[in-house]
């Protein structure tokens, strides 16, 4: 199987959560999901019940396009895919 890194930009969104049990819930078993927080402030205690199913790094805020840029350096499966918080 090919490993699958999926990067997901987060900065103060309230459905993190939502967005990792949908990743955490797929069939495919071999994902490797990336959390890049862009400088959130706020809903970042969503993020702690994942943090040992998920690797998670913090940056500050720069925008979607630099935290995308940060998942992909830290990626590394096959093929990387970006999912919004």
């Amino acid at each position: 199987m090919l490993k699958v890194s999926v990067i997901v930009p987060f900065f103060n969104c309230p459905f993190i959560s939502h967005a990792l049990d949908s990743l955490l819930n797929q069939t495919y078993n071999d994902i490797e999901i990336i959390v890049i927080n862009d400088g959130s402030t706020q809903y970042k205690e969503k993020i702690v019940p994942y943090l040992d199913k998920i690797i998670y790094t913090e940056k500050e805020n720069g925008g979607t396009a630099s935290a995308l840029n940060v998942g992909i350096k830290l990626a590394t499966g096959d093929y990387i895919c970006w999912l919004s918080s």
